[in-house]
């Protein structure tokens, strides 16, 4: 499955990694995930189960919390609030440039964290909790004899998995103000609890007062055997097994949304860097989504066509398609237009018929083929007709190209 790595600001201004794993065809649904506390994007539980999903049609983005993994910022800094902003802010950013989430998905304390920030991301039909805390202060037995420590002191060096995180005072008092039981009862979203009974980091407990708090629709699948972070490959294989069948009940494949009126033409083109390799880069228009990068020798990995192949691309499809309209129109027997093109830089003083004498120019080769049992007057006509397609007379006429900065 395809993974594209980008960054997007969060909530404190710092960038986020993030990874959107994408079905190798059509996108049904796309889904936000949030990871473990401590863990990041790329721990095997979230990026198996993305995968695994991606391969059901349901696209991923996991990202790393604010100081974790490849994101900037001070872990120490990061509060449970923090968390949920930068979740809801993932969520936009799906929004703007892919598709707003419509499941979203949260490991241990994500899962707590995906609880409350589900009610600020409307486009979410259903939530799923993985190993989820009902309570988020349930992260502090993780440290709980350096709690009146880090009280007394405001900021605390402890150990979590093996690894030394700072944690203030901040932290605790954020996290007690933080209760989910009004949220999860106002949740208005279809859940689905999943908890493995030998859980030794988060008790089953949470899962049953996460349940019972919440109002139908909702389901509780039991992760029998499983860890706390879903370490064996085929836990998390048979977690995004039910996800994708459960979800399927209460999230409308993409595909099955209305299509955009023709009134909304022209649409907008999204340019965003994806910030795997140099140069590539995820080319949203519509519902469309595609990616553009350079080739190998010049310094790209040749993910997708590059700027120029656009600009062909696009007078090629112009030019075919004013083909067809014209053959349709006057009824001619065309069976197939091919448009090959080849962009390249000419001497000025070589072309006779150009303004420009001194220095290069660029050039456009264009060969059309044409197909059907037509005569000489009618492919005459034809490859009149080719020049006149919008796209042909904008690339000739003077354009203005007007530049600002986002606001």
């Amino acid at each position: 499955m395809p993974t594209e790595r980008f960054q997007f600001t969060g909530e404190g201004g710092h960038q986020l990694a993030a990874a959107l794993d994408t079905p190798d065809g059509p996108v049904h649904a796309y889904a936000l995930f949030a990871h473990c506390f401590t863990c990041g994007k790329d721990v095997l539980a979230a990026k198996r189960i993305a995968t695994a999903l991606a391969a059901r049609g349901i696209a991923v983005l996991r990202f790393d919390f604010t100081g974790l993994g490849s994101s900037e910022g001070d872990f120490a800094n990061s509060t449970f609030s923090s968390n949920v902003a930068d979740l809801v802010r993932a969520a936009a950013h799906l929004r703007e440039t892919r598709g707003a989430p419509t499941l979203l998905i949260g490991h241990s304390l994500g899962g707590a964290a995906i609880l409350a920030a589900a009610g600020q991301i409307p486009e979410a039909k259903a939530v799923v909790t993985i190993a989820a805390p009902s309570d988020p202060v349930h992260v502090t037995h993780l440290f709980k004899d350096r709690i009146e420590d880090i009280r007394a002191q405001g900021k605390v060096e402890v150990q979590l998995a093996g690894r030394p995180f700072h944690i203030k005072r901040e932290f605790l008092d954020d996290i007690a103000e933080h209760s989910l039981a009004v949220r999860i009862a106002k949740l208005h979203k279809a859940l689905l609890v999943m908890h493995s009974p030998a859980d030794d980091t988060v008790g089953i407990d949470n899962a049953t007062k996460i349940f019972v708090m919440a109002k139908h629709p909702k389901s509780f699948v039991s992760l029998s055997g499983a860890d706390h972070l879903l370490s064996g490959k085929r836990d998390a294989a048979y977690v995004a097994g039910v996800i994708a069948a459960w979800a399927e009940r209460y999230i409308e494949p993409i595909a099955a949304q209305p299509a955009a009126a023709a009134s909304e033409a022209p649409r907008n083109v999204v340019v965003r860097e994806t910030r795997n390799g140099k140069f590539q880069q995820i080319v949203t228009t519509g519902p469309h989504k595609m990616l553009a990068d350079e080739p190998v020798a010049a310094g790209g990995q040749d993910a997708g066509p590059g700027p120029y192949d656009f600009l062909l691309t696009g007078l090629g499809a112009c030019t075919s398609m004013t083909m067809r309209m014209y053959a349709d129109r006057k009824s001619l027997p065309l069976d197939r237009v091919t448009v090959t093109l080849k962009h390249s830089k000419i001497h000025a003083r070589d072309c006779e018929e150009c303004e420009t004498r001194e220095g290069m120019l660029d050039q456009i080769d264009r060969v059309i083929t044409i197909e059907g049992a037509l005569d000489a007057d009618q492919r005459a006509r034809l490859m009149e007709i080719a020049d006149k397609c919008p796209v042909h007379r904008t690339l000739k006429s003077e354009i203005r190209i007007v530049t600002k900065a986002a606001d």
